[in-house]
Parts: C-alpha cells; sequence; structure tokens
C-alpha cells in the first residue's frame, strides 16, 4: 500500500447551475511533505464543516485503481491525482479491503479509517456530470474517511503500513451496503454499533433503524467517545 499523492485545496467560489457555492472539492497534488493536523491537512480547508469536516472527516482517501475504472466507464481521458476531491490518492486500499478502524502510518502521522465517502453535487459539480454522485454511491467505488490518532508529515510515495486492523471486521464497502442497499438487515445494523471507530453520523442512522424495529436502545453497545468534534452528516 503506497500514497501516490497528497491533494490540497482552500475552499473558493463559484457558480453552479445558477448558484454561488463554496468549496474545497477542487484538489490539487502538491510536493514535498505536508503537515497532517488533528482536523486537516496544513493549506487543505472545508468550506462545509457539518457536512465534510471535523475530527472523524479530518482526511478522505481515494484508490487510485478506480481512476480507470471511471475513465473507461465515462469514456474520459482528462483525470489527475484529486480528481474525486481525495486528500489522500493511494495504491493497494480497495473498499472491501480496508475496515472501518483499521489504523494506518503514513510517513509520520497515523489514521484511523471511519466511514466510507457520501458524495453530494459538489461532486457533480467538479466532474461535470450532475447524475455522477449516485452513480459514484452505486459502483462502491466511495474511497473512505479517516480520523487523525498521531499528527505528523506526509507526502507522496510514503507507504501505507496498518499497525492495528479494526474489529470487528466490517468493511468499508460492507458498511456502505449496509447503510444504502441492505436496510432491512438488522443484524449488520447491530454489528455496526460494534464499531468504536464508526463515525457518530452513522451510528446514529443504524440506531434509529433499530428502534424504529422495536429493538430496546438499552441492547446497544455504548458508544466509543470518538466522535468529538466531528461533523454531523454522513
Amino acid at each position: 500500500m503506497k500514497l501516490l499523492s497528497v491533494n490540497l485545496s482552500e475552499p473558493k467560489v463559484v457558480e453552479y447551475l445558477g448558484k454561488t457555492v463554496t468549496t474545497g472539492i477542487f484538489k490539487r497534488s502538491v510536493e514535498g511533505r505536508v503537515a497532517l493536523h488533528g482536523q486537516n491537512l496544513e493549506g487543505d480547508g472545508q468550506a462545509d464543516r457539518k457536512n465534510h469536516g471535523g475530527a472523524c472527516k479530518a482526511v478522505y482517501a481515494y484508490p487510485f485503481e478506480h481512476y480507470a475504472d471511471w475513465a473507461r466507464e465515462l469514456g474520459r481521458e482528462d483525470f489527475a491525482f484529486g480528481q474525486f476531491g481525495e486528500n489522500f490518492t493511494v495504491e493497494g486500499m480497495p473498499e472491501d479491503g480496508i475496515h472501518i478502524g483499521d489504523q494506518f502510518r503514513i510517513g509520520s502521522a497515523v489514521i484511523e479509517v471511519t466511514q466510507p465517502r457520501v458524495p453530494c453535487f459538489k461532486l457533480a459539480m467538479k466532474m461535470g456530470l450532475e447524475a455522477f454522485p449516485k452513480r459514484f454511491l452505486a459502483s462502491g467505488r466511495t474511497g473512505f474517511y479517516a480520523r487523525v490518532l498521531e499528527t505528523g508529515e506526509v507526502g507522496a510515495e510514503d507507504p501505507v503500513l496498518c499497525i492495528e486492523a479494526g474489529l470487528p471486521r466490517v468493511s468499508v464497502r460492507a458498511i456502505a451496503r449496509l447503510m444504502f442497499q441492505e436496510k432491512a438487515d438488522l443484524e449488520g445494523a447491530m454489528l455496526a454499533l460494534h464499531l468504536p471507530a464508526l463515525s457518530p453520523g452513522w451510528r446514529a442512522v443504524f440506531e434509529k433503524r433499530l428502534v424504529d424495529a422495536g429493538v430496546p436502545a438499552a441492547d446497544f453497545p455504548k458508544a466509543s467517545g470518538k466522535g468529538e468534534g466531528c461533523g454531523e452528516g454522513l
């Protein structure tokens, strides 16, 4: 596993569908070492801190292998690092092989996987395709967010080393399926509540699903407390 590119962007104002939008999705690859702080990379910003920022979404990683899939499916050859708004373009980290709670050392920093990415209209704006977010989510090629456990410096070509496996073993792709395609799977919803690293917004959805099905809240495992400072949205 390897970090291929670090991509940054300060928020900027653009016009989209007749509206003014402030966004940090237009990431660009940068050279050299970059400091990874508790809630973001130095030189990077999130315009919508409710849905895109906070400790649980301090950094967003996207597998480079998906670039070829999208290029083939969309018939495009204009992709560059940061194309999908990711901070880290990574190699060898597919969603079905990365699990919620997995911890990785990159450079001198340590991150922990918290949830898949749920795309919004800003990805449609970036790609120039209004329907792209739905297609992106349905593909399972979502990438993943992570919190920062140890601040440090990162840079392109850094190896990505797994230093601790998240337990129970629920992959990024599996948790996305539970959230969006397998809503009737109450056993899966309860399993999700046993993931201490899972973002609080995702935990709240699974809790509500169980409560609505008649499962007593007293049966839920206690939250880990890792969600302090996280954004509220999925």
